[in-house]
């Protein structure tokens, strides 16, 4: 069984070890985030914002994709908007991307591995989290940013097609058209 078109999305691709590091985040710091509803919250958004992109490329309509895209990206931006609570509320300095890319050497891994497969096995060999919370959190930070940036730019590529091809029912109503009129093309 092949692939389904979204597992080569780089924009689906960093999803997955953002989901990952953040449920090991929230076990490693669990007695520093505010309370084990943010924890929940977290985890359902780093979910979230892989999961509905999934969802999105398995509509039958460009219109259910760019919507269930959008709620991804909005999945994403709370989870970016906890971390960068968490380090305000832990007073953990947020890093320049350069000095992040230059420090943390699992962000250049993860890179190495979304970029050097087509598609992720079911078990991508992720690095560990860095031992140094400074580290940690700007990883995730980067991470997401990055996640949010892709689907941004996949978002108004998949716009800029609804506005050239037109959506479902206007493809579905066109069909239905030429059937009524004679063609025999269904």
């Amino acid at each position: 069984m092949g692939k389904a078109g979204y597992e080569y999305l780089l924009a689906y691709k960093i999803t997955v070890p953002i989901y990952d590091y953040t449920v090991e985040f929230c076990k490693r710091y669990f007695y520093k985030l505010s309370s084990k509803r943010t924890q929940d919250q977290m985890v359902q958004a780093a979910r979230s914002g892989m999961q509905n992109l999934l969802e999105g490329n398995q509509q039958a309509s460009l219109e259910g994709y760019i919507k269930l895209l959008g709620v991804n990206s909005a999945s994403l931006e709370e989870l970016l908007r906890d971390y960068l609570s968490y380090a305000r509320q832990n007073k953990i300095l947020l890093w320049e991307k350069a000095r992040v890319i230059g420090e943390v050497r699992e962000l250049r891994e993860v890179w190495e591995i979304l970029k050097s497969n087509s598609t992720l096995s079911n078990a991508p060999n992720f690095p560990d989290l860095p031992k140094d919370e400074n580290q940690t959190l700007n990883l995730m930070v980067t991470l997401v940013n990055q996640a949010i940036y892709l689907q941004k730019k996949l978002r108004v590529s998949l716009e800029k097609k609804f506005i050239a091809e037109g959506g479902f029912r206007e493809k579905l109503f066109k069909r239905r058209m030429d059937y009524r009129n004679g063609s025999k093309f269904l």
